[in-house]
């Protein structure tokens, strides 16, 4: 396997604890599909058979989640050595849940749940820390759409970007950081209009509370940030 997909792998949470070459070693008995997209193009679809999870070996790509109206909302952004479909890779309904599409020109690793879960052919002795590994990331991904949740039900814009941006701050530990996500991207994750979350954005930085260019933000105001909080 070439050395840059092997570097995204080592990246990936699933293969923590396991170095590079030992990753190589493992390559025939993960079985991997490695496939590659253009840009725009759907890696998949919502609704499409699932018997796989995907690894991200170069460029990036976003998941989306769409309703029956066809309104996308932004669950997270991909790049090199980020996972998509492993919580659902183990579910009984067998079918992707969500949209998967490339922002660049994109190569991804398909491995099947079942090269995860069933003994390892080879007797590999690092199949035991990918069990352990998945299990931790699956928790962890239960954990985080808790947080997606809990924007969601944030009831006004000022509150949820104040939260939003107080947890990176939290996240970051200092007071300027850049998000990873445009502004766009941004609006979709915190489910608001872009047009409404930018007039508010520029309303907190005429109060001194938050300055910002582009995708990095600045929070002048730590306190006043936190009381809108909830």
């Amino acid at each position: 396997m070439e050395r840059k997909y092997l570097i995204a792998l080592k990246k990936c949470e699933l293969f923590d604890n396991i170095e590079i070459d030992n990753i190589n070693s493992m390559v025939p008995c993960l079985d991997l599909n490695i496939q590659n997209f253009k840009k725009n193009d759907f890696v998949v679809r919502d609704g499409d058979a699932l018997n796989s999870f995907g690894i991200v070996l170069e460029g990036e790509a976003s998941v989306f989640k769409e309703s029956i109206s066809g309104n996308r909302i932004l669950i997270k952004n991909l790049g090199p050595g980020e996972m998509f479909g492993e919580i659902a890779a183990f579910a009984s309904q067998n079918k992707w849940p969500a949209l998967v599409q490339a922002n660049t020109p994109l190569t991804v690793c398909f491995i099947r749940q079942d090269r995860l879960v069933s003994e390892c052919k080879n007797l590999c002795q690092f199949h035991k820390t990918l069990i352990t590994n998945m299990l931790r990331v699956v928790s962890e991904r239960a954990m985080m759409l808790n947080k997606k949740i809990e924007y969601i039900s944030i009831k006004t814009m000022r509150s949820k970007l104040c939260t939003f941006l107080y947890e990176n701050y939290l996240r970051n530990g200092k007071t300027i950081f850049k998000l990873p996500m445009n502004r766009e991207q941004m609006a979709e994750f915190l489910n608001v209009s872009r047009p409404s979350m930018s007039r508010e954005l520029s309303r907190m930085k005429e109060e001194g509370i938050i300055d910002y260019y582009l995708s990095t933000f600045k929070i002048l105001d730590v306190d006043a940030l936190k009381s809108y909080c909830e």
